[in-house]
């Protein structure tokens, strides 16, 4: 192949580069710089070629061109001979300068051109960049652009060049007029000036070693004048900017005394840009060039400007800035880098500019002065380090500074301060109190409203790290800081701070114990300002109660605390070496969300108890507790820890020796307290209730004498000493103290308590409350004085029942003291629960009615009363906390009531009084009393001692009462209703003489029937009942049987229909079981069942009356079903009712049965009537009597008892009503039914709903009644009526499988959908299918009298009869029954007899029942494989049309076949096949092309790659069309051709190929075609290139594809062949041909095609 070919594929791609779609033009590109890598110059020559001699193409589609050229050279300019390069340059100069209008994509993409060729071809660039560069003439812009960049990409090249290119140019400076030359020109100025620099920076590399900067000084002097005299004061912004940029650089290589003579000028010049310009980054970066230029040749003029350049520079920092802005955050470092310099040259003039301005009160000169003070501490170290002092002080002003902005630069100022010795210096704590102090910031300060700061970046977070970091990392802060950073851990506006200082201190003070103990000592006496041991003890063991506030400072507090052991006393140190890392072990094993406070706060109380035991030291602890009441003020704003600190108090006066200390502590917490906050008293109460355990005599003391006291009822201070406390406030008091006496009680030594629970506590307790429950009326109307005063009556009352002494105490005021608590359970709220005085009220009963003496009946009738009263009514409450405490004490309370009477009528009491919620008809109020009752029972019977055998009297009413409820709606009502019937039935054991121990077999029965009252299925929960009632009947006495069934009759008017059910199958139970001991009982039984059956229709009550219909039928069975058979369709509820009556025994079933089946096949299925339409199906209308016969059998076979009759009878009822389905899909009703129909449709919405057939045989129709029903007189009829009627067939059938033993055939067909198929016309064939299937599976040994049955009906004359045998027989095929069952034979022979059926329908279900052998019976297929075979070639002929279903099913039939017959029957077969099947590949149906193409890989796997030449032909044949079929829009078809893929490579016998295909085209895997395509055709290639012709001619007639996948999938398909074979295959291939195919796909309408088309031309270019 010539070199012109390149030229010849890259014309169709340059012509295709004004293709309107973007991706095509990209790929069009991408394809010449494919071809562009063959081969540069020829690609590069046409492309020079086509812009030659299209002068018109417009400027886009030019610089596309160019572009593509630009990346050809970019990486192959070696490549080029000097002929191609001057043709390119020659090509991209004429075409940047062919216009002098700029355009600046097409121009920039020419000049892009030229500095490409330029980097390996400067010389012949240059000369002609340099011709177009005259002078005396101004060039075209782009010329100097180009000149500009090339001086930029070579130079070293283009720098020897300069010197004749600055003569040149500066002439031209005067010539430019217009704004847009001058700045061209500026930027070449700009890139020629840092061109030279690199150059002289690298002498010793560059090609002229002798170049000096005085080369360039002279032009670049003349030219700075005109830059600086004449541009920058242009008003055009871009010029200025433009000549701005280049001063920078050009200021470095002029010369120096012309430098130093410009600067008074050039300074203030740039300077008064800033002014100009809002982007300021060009003219920072340019001043910051000319300042190190003018230090480097020692300028004194700078030291003149000084103050103007400070003052500028400043400005800048101090500009509002948008910090995502990029410009702006390169300006800012310009600037600074400008400080920089000069702060090395001027120190003392900049800090006596800069300091004075952090005096100002402004935000920006501030912070923008901090920031510079920050750069230059940091930048020029040596300079600043005498000036630290002077620094140091300038800074006092900034810190008193509030603007969250400034804070943050402070804190950078000094972390930089801390890294360079400043914070030593004198005035340096300061900085250190400040940092401590923006870590104590709390989080909802930290930011500023309305800014963006991220929380990283807020004021606390920089100096959290900042604290942390110079702790750590800067060694010689270590003495600045320890011990100092001890002194703020107490006081109280560094709280927040704690966390990061006790990090801190721990790190340093393990570095200072590294040192030696001495080191890290605290010596307290020598620092007066550091806190002592015992504060450092408190405030850190306060806050620890806290732990995960503030970052975590309960870890923090807890290490500093161990570290800082030998300080805190000498003996600690073992203790707390296992005591805290067991706390902090604990911390760690939880989160905020899960850790216990309660919990929490007793591990931390213990841990001060063990600590004060082994200090065991009176003097310190007297001095900690002193130490603990001096901080508890501090806490006022912080309940949680001030709570915890009293408790800690509490603990060390329990702990101390001295009684003076503990009453003058307590005096003081009594005088100092703030009742005001009442989360202020659990505190101070628990303090009292810790110290009482060892101090109970002197606790008492003191909270009598501060009772008595005027101490309660004036306030303590100096400022009010002598005003009266107002009432709230002395409410308040009274919470306080009522409180503590309950603590007192509850924690006070129970030997010392009941002797003074009455005389002085109670007594207190209620002089405080003002109340006239012990002589003294009740005054306060304090909500939270009673709730105090319930909460200590509770404290007090647990503490006396818990005492080994409570049986003998004897409560003087129990019934008072239990009917005030019951006025103040009353008084609560009857519709919410906010509070918690009825849960504490009812714990306080509990605990009251346990001691004596006893209260009166009528008392504890009137608690139990108001308690259910109070409780049970509220309205549903979620699962809260205060709501399941509140029934907890309810039921505690009802316990202890139930402990005082454990006999049959207390227990009667207590349900009594439970009674009325357990049959509420409210579902949330019947849970609460279920659960309740199950609770009482339970405890009545663990706690039972029966002395002498009584009667269980009231046994039948209780479990009449609780049995119903077994099927309460709520599944925890009826978990409960269980519970309570199984302790009903042992508590009669009991009576009866049972032991405790004992365990009943039929009353055990009833714990497992739990599970399933679990599932809301009522079939289920009835079927639970049933079981229940049966285990009830087994243990009830008979005198109680009569009371438990009329009790149970009562139940069945129960507002909740399942429990009214639930009561009929209880009742219909019992009188089975238990029926032959109510002789006498019967007419008063059935009295009432005949009443209830009166007041109520529902479902349960109606089979009462089914028994009398089932003696007459015994005695006329005809006559009966006769006359039913004569009710009005469609049959109403109690006429099916009646029918399955007929079915209690098998010995009447039977009959019953037999009757039906011979009325249903007496008559037609339907009848046709005439149509007058010409070309319509006749009418088909069903005839009555099998109409109502089917409904008949319905009901009767519906019945469980039916099931023996029914096994009797299966074959013909089986097929009966399965050809019965068949015959009423698609029928019309009769007339009288559709007249029903009108009248109906009046009065109701619905109707009787025809579904018409569809598919290749004769359908008939479904009728099935949709919406209400009606009666013959017009009349609505019920919606349970209709059920009946809806497709009895089908009904009738899956009842007929459910009573003959196949309810898992019934079951799979529910799952699978098939009985809804069955009943509709598309679907019926598919639903016969499944029966077949699930017949098969789960009942075969009904299948041979069933298929001898059904192959009787195969020559029906009605067609929908034949097609439904034909489907099922077919279907059993393909399950291994047949074979087992030794019915393959027939059923092949019933099957080949329907092989010429007029029906295609048929025909078609001959094929699927044959192929369907191979899943059946696989090894059977060899035996009949030339039968098997014979039909299906016969079946790819058969009909007269090319897509006839008959050769869809034959082909999907060989698929399953062919790999299973002998091979040699196969061969005989296989190009027949393999012939006629091809054409489908590319048919217009999906499932054609599927199953053709399926087929075609099952013919390749049964070869098993021994396949004989003809038929690999047809494998070589298919290939291409399979691969291209992959881009199918139909995903079926995709799939197969994987499939098929996959099989044809064995075959082809290259494993290469195959592991491709494997690894490629695994099911379920993406494909991407494009690598795939590369995979495959690199081993095709190198394994069959003689195919390369073929494949190619194939892949040509898709071209012309109409899906346009497979259209674009052809092209790529060929590129890639072609980029994969040898060159001397190419000769295969008719390139002329493919060249014109492809130039008209690159015409196609998608863009996708045109996209491959134009990938491909540019792939062509290997054989170039």
């Amino acid at each position: 192949m010539t070199e012109s070919y390149v030229k010849k594929l890259s014309y169709p791609l340059l012509e295709a580069v004004t293709d309107k779609d973007p991706a095509v033009q990209e790929q069009v590109c991408r394809a010449l710089c494919s071809l562009g890598e063959v081969q540069p110059a020829e690609m590069l020559c046409a492309c020079e070629e086509f812009l030659r001699h299209r002068d018109k193409l417009a400027h886009p589609y030019r610089a596309m061109v160019l572009r593509a050229m630009e990346t050809v050279l970019s990486s192959h300019t070696c490549r080029l001979d000097k002929d191609t390069a001057s043709t390119v340059l020659l090509l991209a100069s004429s075409e940047m300068t062919k216009t002098k209008e700029l355009f600046c994509e097409w121009q920039q993409a020419a000049s892009s051109v030229l500095v490409a060729v330029g980097k390996h071809f400067i010389n012949p660039v240059m000369e002609e960049v340099l011709s177009k560069f005259q002078p005396g003439v101004l060039p075209h812009p782009l010329v100097v652009q180009t000149l500009a960049s090339l001086a930029v990409s070579n130079v070293f090249g283009t720098v020897p060049f300069l010197p004749s290119v600055l003569s040149t140019m500066l002439p031209m400076l005067g010539m430019a007029k217009h704004d847009t030359m001058r700045a061209v020109l500026c930027c070449a100025l700009q890139r020629f000036s840092e061109s030279a620099l690199e150059y002289l920076a690298n002498l010793d590399q560059a090609p002229d070693p002798t170049v000096r900067k005085d080369t360039f000084a002279a032009d670049l002097a003349s030219a700075y004048d005109v830059l600086f005299h004449h541009w920058l004061q242009s008003r055009e912004a871009k010029l200025r900017l433009a000549v701005v940029e280049a001063l920078g650089p050009m200021s470095h290589l002029l010369p120096g005394e012309k430098l130093e003579e410009q600067l008074p000028k050039l300074l203030p010049g740039v300077l008064a840009l800033y002014k100009k310009h809002a982007e300021a980054f060009h003219v920072s970066k340019s001043l910051g060039q000319i300042l190190e230029a003018a230090v480097s040749v020692g300028s004194r003029s700078l030291e003149v400007q000084l103050d103007t350049l400070l003052a500028a520079l400043h400005a800048q920092i101090c500009v509002p800035v948008e910090s995502s802005s990029p410009l702006v955050q390169s300006n800012q470092k310009e600037v600074l880098r400008c400080f920089t310099v000069l702060a090395c040259c001027s120190p003392d003039r900049l800090l006596a500019f800069l300091l004075p301005k952090l005096d100002t009160s402004n935000e920006r000169l501030r912070v923008g002065s901090l920031q510079i003070l920050r750069h230059v501490i940091n930048s020029a170290a040596a300079q600043m380090e005498v000036k630290k002092p002077f620094i140091l002080s300038s800074m006092r002003l900034p810190l008193l500074d509030t603007n969250n902005k400034v804070k943050r630069a402070v804190v950078q100022v000094i972390s930089a301060m801390a890294h360079h010795g400043y914070l030593e210096q004198p005035g340096g704590e300061a900085m250190i109190e400040y940092i401590v102090q923006q870590c104590a910031l709390p989080p909802e300060q930290e930011l500023d409203p309305g800014t963006e700061d991220a929380p990283a970046d807020s004021v606390r977070a920089v100096s959290v790290r900042t604290l942390y970091l110079v702790s750590t990392t800067v060694d010689r802060m270590s003495d600045v800081l320890w011990p100092h950073l001890l002194g703020f851990l107490t006081p109280v506006r560094f709280t927040g701070a704690l966390t990061p200082l006790c990090r801190s201190l721990v790190h340093l003070a393990l570095k200072r114990q590294e040192a030696g103990a001495d080191a890290f000592l605290i010596q307290s006496e020598a620092h007066v300002t550091l806190p002592s041991p015992y504060a450092i003890t408190t405030r850190l063991l306060a806050v620890s109660c806290n732990p995960y506030l503030g970052d975590g400072r309960g870890v923090a507090s807890l290490r500093l605390l161990h570290v800082l052991h030998p300080s805190i006393h000498p003996l600690l140190g073992q203790h707390w070496e296992s005591a805290v890392p067991l706390l902090l072990k604990h911390l760690d094993e939880h989160t905020e969300e899960t850790l216990s406070p309660k919990e929490w706060e007793a591990r931390l109380l213990m841990f001060l108890q063990d600590t004060l035991a082994v200090v065991s030291d009176n003097t310190w602890i007297c001095q900690l507790s002193l130490e603990m009441c001096k901080q508890l003020p501090c806490y006022n704003g912080a309940p949680r820890e001030k709570n915890f600190l009293y408790k800690c108090i509490g603990a060390t006066l329990r702990a101390a020796s001295s009684r003076e200390v503990v009453r003058k502590h307590l005096r003081e917490l009594l005088e100092t307290a703030r009742y005001q906050e009442e989360a202020e008293h659990e505190g101070l109460a628990c303090c009292f209730g810790i110290c009482a355990v060892s101090h109970l005599e002197d606790t008492l003391a003191q909270l009598e004498d501060f009772v008595r006291s005027d101490m309660s009822r004036k306030s303590i201070g100096i400022f009010n000493i002598f005003k009266d406390r107002s009432e709230s406030e002395a409410d308040r008091v009274r919470s306080a103290l009522v409180l503590c006496y309950g603590h007192v009680a509850s924690q006070a030594p129970r030997e010392l308590l009941l002797a003074k629970v009455e005389s002085d506590i109670l007594r207190n307790m209620f002089q405080v409350f003002s109340t006239k429950v012990l002589g003294i009326k009740i005054e306060s109307k304090d909500p939270a004085l009673k709730q105090c005063l319930v909460q200590g009556l509770c404290m007090v009352s647990q503490a006396v029942h818990s005492s080994v002494q409570a049986d003998s105490f004897q409560f003087s005021k129990k019934a008072e003291l239990v009917a005030q608590l019951l006025e103040f359970i009353r008084a609560e709220p009857p519709d919410s629960l906010r509070t918690p005085i009825r849960k504490t009220a009812m714990l306080t009963c509990a605990c009251l009615v346990s001691l004596e003496p006893a209260l009166e009946e009528q008392a504890q009738a009137d608690v139990a009363h108001g308690c259910l009263h109070s409780v049970m009514a509220l309205p549903p409450e979620p699962q809260e906390l205060l709501y399941l405490d509140t029934m907890r004490a309810l039921e505690n309370l009802l316990t202890s009531l139930l402990r005082r009477n454990m006999t049959p009528q207390g227990l009667q009491v207590m349900v009594e009084h439970l009674s009325p919620w357990i049959k509420s008809p409210r579902a949330h109020e019947r849970a609460r009393a279920l659960a309740l009752s199950a609770s009482l029972l339970r405890y009545f019977l663990e706690h039972l001692r029966v002395s002498a055998l009584v009667p269980f009297h009231n046994l039948g009413l209780l479990v009449g009462l609780f049995s119903p409820r077994c099927a309460d709606p709520w599944p925890a009502s009826r978990q409960e209703a269980v519970d309570c019937v199984y302790s009903l039935l042992y508590l009669q054991l009991a009576y009866e003489g049972f032991s405790r121990d004992h365990q009943d077999d039929v009353a055990e029965q009833l714990p497992p029937l739990k599970d399933g009252l679990v599932h809301p299925d009522p079939a289920t929960l009835f079927h639970c009942c049933h079981s229940i009632a049966q285990v009830i009947a087994k243990r009830l006495p008979p005198d109680q049987l009569i009371s438990l069934l009329l009790t149970m009759f009562e139940g069945l008017g129960d507002p909740d229909k399942n429990c009214s059910r639930a009561a009929t199958v209880m009742i219909n139970c019992l009188l089975q079981e238990r029926g032959s001991a109510l002789l006498e009982k019967v007419p008063e039984i059935v009295s009432v069942l005949r009443c209830k059956l009166r007041e109520a229709q529902e479902a349960h009550v109606l089979p009462a009356a089914q028994h009398s219909v089932y003696l007459l039928a015994t005695q006329h069975c005809a006559a009966v079903v006769s006359s039913l058979l004569g009710s009005p369709l469609p049959f109403d509820s109690h006429t099916c009712a009646l029918w399955r009556a007929l079915a209690v025994e098998p010995s009447l079933s039977g009959p019953v049965l037999r009757l039906l089946l011979d009325k249903m096949s007496k008559d037609v299925p339907f009848k046709e009537s005439r149509t007058f339409l010409p070309g319509t199906a006749p009418d088909r209308v069903a005839t009555l009597l099998p109409l109502a016969a089917t409904c008949a059998l319905r009901e009767v076979v519906s019945a469980p008892a039916s099931a023996p009759a029914v096994l009797e009878l299966y074959p013909q009822l089986f097929v009966a009503l399965l050809l019965r389905v068949s015959s009423t899909v698609g029928v019309q009703l009769p007339r009288n039914l559709q007249a029903k129909e009108r009248r109906a449709a009046s009065t109701a919405p619905g109707s009787f709903e025809p579904c018409r057939p569809n598919g290749d045989h004769c359908g008939c129709w479904l009728w099935v009644w949709v919406g209400p029903s009606a009666t013959p007189h017009g009349t609505a009829i019920p919606q349970d009526w209709l059920k009946p009627q809806q497709s009895s067939a089908v009904d009738a059938l899956r009842a007929v499988l459910l009573q003959g033993g196949s309810k898992d055939v019934e079951q799979c067909m529910e799952m699978e959908g098939g009985w809804a198929l069955l009943r509709t016309s598309a679907g019926h064939e598919e639903g016969v299918t499944r029966l077949a299937s699930a017949m098969a599976k789960h009942a075969g040994p009904r299948l041979p009298l069933v298929m001898k049955s059904l192959a009787c009906m195969q020559g029906s004359l009605y067609e929908v009869q034949r097609v439904t045998s034909t489907a099922f027989l077919a279907e059993l095929l393909s399950s291994s029954v047949a074979d087992d069952l030794t019915l393959l034979e027939s059923l092949l022979d019933s099957l080949a007899a329907r092989q010429q059926d007029p029906c295609a329908g048929v025909r078609r279900l001959v094929l699927r029942g044959m192929s369907n052998v191979a899943s059946g019976s696989p090894d059977k297929v060899r035996a009949h494989g030339p039968q098997l075979l014979t039909a299906m070639v016969g079946g790819l002929d058969d009909g007269d049309h090319t897509h006839s279903p008959v050769a869809l099913e034959a082909m999907a039939g060989l698929a399953r076949l062919v790999e299973l017959v002998e091979t040699r029957e196969l061969r005989a077969v296989l190009l027949h096949v393999a012939i006629r099947t091809r054409p489908f590949f590319d048919s217009d149906k999906t499932e054609f092309r599927t199953a053709s193409i399926r087929l075609f890989g099952h013919l390749n796997k049964a070869c098993h790659g021994a396949c004989e030449d003809v038929f690999l032909d047809q494998v070589v044949g298919g290939l291409a069309p399979l691969l291209l079929h992959l881009q199918d829009p139909q995903a079926p078809v995709a799939g197969a051709c994987r499939f098929a893929l996959r099989m044809c490579a064995r075959n082809l016998e290259c494993e290469e190929l195959e592991d491709v295909f494997r690894q490629h085209l695994q099911e379920g895997r993406g494909l991407h075609f494009g690598e795939f395509l590369h995979a495959a055709c690199r081993p095709l290639m190198r394994s069959f290139p003689d195919l390369l012709g073929r494949l190619v001619s194939t892949s040509l007639f898709y071209f012309k594809s109409s899906w346009e996948g497979v259209r674009a999938a052809a092209p790529m398909f060929t590129g890639v062949l072609v980029l994969n074979a040898e060159r001397e295959h190419l000769p295969q291939v008719d390139l002329e041909q493919l060249l014109a195919a492809l130039r008209l796909l690159l015409q196609d309408p998608a863009p996708r095609v045109r996209a491959s088309a134009a990938e491909t031309l540019g792939r062509l270019g290997k054989f170039a």
